[in-house]
């Protein structure tokens, strides 16, 4: 598993990074304790381990209240996917399988 744990200190410049390095972003926002979040968890590996031009940053949400507001995220686990730095390509709570995740960022 390669997510890259982000928080509100590092947050803009690692966001910033990956878009440089990767065709699309998938934040996940999560908590350490949420048993749906670690299912998402198994799926967003396959997707991070399967493609090079994905990155996924895990936010927590105990730790990042205000990253959490910012993207309007009221429950966990929460998955954004952004195909570029100033577009939402799709969000979504919840838990979801590898192969949707699939379809929706055209892979």
């Amino acid at each position: 598993m390669a997510f890259i744990e982000v928080d509100e200190i590092d947050f803009s410049e690692i966001i910033a990074e990956e878009f440089n390095k990767k065709q699309i972003v998938i934040l996940k926002f999560d908590s350490e304790y949420c048993d749906a979040c670690i299912a998402l968890d198994f799926e967003l590996e396959e997707i991070d381990d399967k493609y090079e031009n994905v990155s996924v940053l895990a936010i927590d949400c105990g730790q990042s209240n205000a990253l959490a507001e910012r993207y309007g995220v009221t429950q966990v686990p929460t998955m954004i996917i952004f195909e570029n730095k100033d577009s939402i390509l799709w969000q979504k709570e919840g838990i979801m399988l590898a192969q949707d995740i699939e379809k929706i960022i055209n892979l």
